[in-house]
């Protein structure tokens, strides 16, 4: 008898600790304008952290706004820059309308999808000061009534929210978002990008539009900016945000926060195959990277297309694997930035 019941304890111990396991999870899922491809226009992730904290990563223009069925609960809304492929000037007029290289879109302003999504959601706005006040402004004008600071609780941003909220920070700041009812909070930290931040004319009054025209001008919303976010399984994942080469990917994403995960803005005005690979391979030494902002049909049937800057940069990169950000096809990462499902 005894034996038996050995026997029977066994395995009822091992499925208990796999799902245990499976639940330590953070799902990362990219939202693009063709299922399961990477597309010229694609910027958009969601971050879902074991507790259920919930983060949307620039909405951008690959999303059809904040009735875009794809997003479901949303806590948080990064934003990096105010260029409209960021904060989303333009949104696409359907999903899969035109070709992964030229996606159709419509105008999103006056409002921009990342205000229309944070207001949709009652997200907070968790991005450099300028930035957030600007988006704050908008989601006043969709819902007509002032868009207020965050309630902290322990100095925690608590969600879920009961309407949008301002969590704004500095370059170097963090914020902590915690789920009701959970011990552990995800601590998101604002880093340096070298880039710049001007704000699509589209988006701006009608006076201030008319007041810049004249000299082709546009207004800077605060520093460009990149993202590392701790999330509650250990995860630490850098999320350049559109910049060149610099240091700080160094001393801030590798040395300080020790990040085991990178999310890769890969647009050619900012950063090419040789220096991308760079950044990876010597700088950041993530354990895995998540290629986004490609500028191209970076796959054709989910397999990165021969040829493309993506395979340029993909075969450069040394003892790590590069993961496209392929739309609605969601990832796992364990603890130690391995993926676990998924990819």
């Amino acid at each position: 008898m005894r034996s038996w019941h050995i026997h029977a304890v066994v395995p009822i111990v091992l499925v208990a600790a796999c799902s245990v396991a499976s639940a330590q999870t953070v799902k990362i899922t990219p939202l693009g304008s063709h299922a399961g491809e990477l597309c010229n226009r694609d910027r958009a992730t969601i971050f879902e952290d074991p507790t259920g904290v919930r983060i949307l990563y620039d909405a951008g223009q690959s999303v059809t706004g904040g009735d875009d069925q794809r997003l479901g609960k949303i806590d948080v809304v990064l934003l990096t820059h105010a260029h409209g492929d960021h904060i989303g000037d333009q949104k696409l007029k359907a999903l899969e309308a035109g070709t992964c290289d030229n996606p159709q879109v419509v105008s999103a302003a006056p409002n921009s999808t990342t205000a229309e999504i944070a207001a949709a959601k009652n997200a907070a706005l968790v991005m450099v000061v300028p930035l957030a006040n600007f988006i704050a402004r908008k989601i006043e004008s969709i819902r007509g009534k002032p868009t207020t600071a965050c309630p902290l609780t322990d100095n925690d941003v608590v969600v879920p929210l009961t309407a949008p909220c301002l969590a704004g920070v500095q370059t170097g700041g963090t914020r902590t978002v915690k789920a009701s009812a959970t011990s552990k909070a995800v601590e998101i930290a604002v880093v340096p990008a070298a880039h710049d931040s001007t704000v699509p004319i589209a988006l701006l009054t009608e006076p201030q539009r008319k007041s810049l025209e004249p000299d082709n001008m546009s207004l800077t919303l605060g520093p460009p900016s990149g993202y590392v976010i701790r999330f509650t399984n250990g995860l630490t994942v850098y999320l350049t945000g559109d910049t060149a080469l610099h240091a700080e990917m160094q001393t801030v994403a590798h040395d300080f926060y020790k990040a085991n995960l990178v999310e890769l803005n890969y647009g050619p005005n900012a950063i090419n195959a040789e220096s991308a690979a760079y950044a990876i391979n010597s700088l950041v030494q993530p354990v895995a990277v998540i290629l986004s902002h490609v500028n191209e049909a970076g796959t054709s049937g989910g397999k990165v297309r021969a040829g493309s800057r993506s395979a340029a940069f993909i075969a450069q990169v040394k003892g790590r694997p590069v993961y496209p950000a392929l739309s609605g096809r969601a990832m796992e990462f364990d603890g130690a930035g391995k993926c676990t499902a998924g990819c």
